[in-house]
């Protein structure tokens, strides 16, 4: 069969390039190597998929070239995402923070509404397909991609191939550096890879404190010397998750401390300077029950005077209190790594590419989109509206 280009992997860059092609006449193939498409998709969001965020913007993305997705964000905007998939019945509602998810909180729609448009627009899908080898003919210039389909060694010919096959996180999913190492194959260099937007662990003598506290979530305000956050952490047996940590993992790195504001939004100062106006007669813990769990206030009493009446309290323990509340140090011993990691930071060199189509510098007709290069989004539907713009950008280059 004669096709347009091959592209490797079945998930959201993947399917959006296929389906864009397929608009402009292009015939293309994915090669899967799961036995369904968009098994990341699936599991995103719990199974409910946050497919992009209102407020995108090239601000919310990590690289090592910080003006790099400009011109992709560009050309697919996050109101290019909306109507795509209003025209295919998915209606978004939004959720906290801009993040946008189907109506059905199902992320098989989204899955099913590019089986359909795949299908109806006559592109090619191999699943169960794993890519051994990729080789360009110099005579011809084309590509030539080696796959082991359902036991069965296959060859396929393009005259152009798209890696979009993802990154490291979830090798449950068949996740592995498959793109990094083509790349690095065609003389491309790609920049240092790690897990991004994962919990973090504590070990050493602080860690009982926090397994003390598993599933207690609070508010909190986390920072480094780079960015700060305002969600949700949440303790756990390990060390520390939720939402406000894993915003904060993809900009952290090993021995690297950060700080966080257990009380964001009051200061404890203040808090006790008018409970005093009222008598100062409850105890510190009472008044710091307004505020947090009577759990998590019995837990800070490893470190202020709970049992103290407010009145009692002096100048210097007040100061100790803000460090404590407002300025609370964690040293992070490392993370969960790729298996709980939502996506991979670095990747393909972003100069290694051409900003407007993604092609590489280095080698006509290979493209690289998604998560495998080093374009890294925050939590809560960035990294798929990086690879939607990905696939969409691809496919009007092919």
């Amino acid at each position: 069969m004669n096709y347009d280009a091959l592209i490797i992997g079945g998930g959201a860059c993947g399917l959006m390039c296929a389906v864009q092609a397929g608009y402009l006449g292009k015939r293309v193939a994915i090669l899967e190597r799961n036995d369904k498409l968009g098994a990341k998709i699936l599991i995103s969001g719990g199974g409910r998929c946050n497919y992009t965020n209102l407020y995108a913007s090239p601000t919310n993305f990590i690289s090592e070239n910080k003006h790099f997705s400009i011109a992709t964000l560009n050309q697919w905007t996050v109101d290019d995402t909306i109507q795509f998939f209003e025209q295919q019945g998915i209606i978004g509602q939004e959720k906290t923070l801009g993040q946008l998810f189907p109506t059905s909180n199902k992320a098989k729609d989204i899955v099913a509404a590019f089986e359909r448009l795949l299908k109806e627009l006559g592109q090619e899908v191999f699943l169960q397909a794993e890519v051994k080898a990729i080789e360009k003919n110099p005579g011809s210039g084309t590509f030539q991609v080696t796959f082991n389909h359902k036991d069965r060694l296959e060859t396929l010919e393009a005259p152009k191939v798209v890696m979009a096959s993802g990154g490291l996180p979830v090798a449950k999913l068949g996740a592995s550096d498959f793109s990094l190492r083509i790349a690095k194959q065609f003389g491309l260099d790609v920049t240092a890879t790690a897990p991004a937007l994962v919990p973090l662990t504590i070990t050493g003598k602080g860690a009982e404190w926090f397994s003390a506290l598993a599933g207690n979530s609070i508010f909190s305000r986390v920072w480094n010397n780079r960015i700060s956050f305002e969600e949700n952490i949440l303790f756990t047996h390990w060390g520390l998750s939720g939402p406000a940590i894993l915003q904060i993992s993809s900009y952290w790195n090993p021995s690297e401390l950060i700080w966080i504001d257990l009380l964001p939004k009051q200061r404890i100062a203040q808090l006790i300077q008018q409970e005093r106006e009222r008598g100062g007669k409850r105890l510190l813990s009472q008044l710091l029950q307004d505020h947090f769990t009577k759990k998590f206030t019995e837990a800070l009493g490893k470190f202020l005077p709970v049992d103290k009446k407010v009145a009692s309290i002096g100048k210097q323990e007040v100061k100790y209190m803000e460090q404590v509340i407002h300025r609370f140090e964690v040293k992070p011993a490392g993370s969960k790594g790729y298996d709980k990691a939502e996506v991979m930071r670095g990747g393909v060199n972003t100069d290694e590419l051409l900003p407007k189509s993604l092609e590489s510098k280095k080698c006509e007709g290979l493209f690289f989109g998604g998560e495998c290069v080093d374009v890294t989004g925050w939590l809560g539907g960035y990294n798929f509206q990086w690879a939607w713009a990905s696939g969409y950008v691809i496919a009007q280059h092919l």
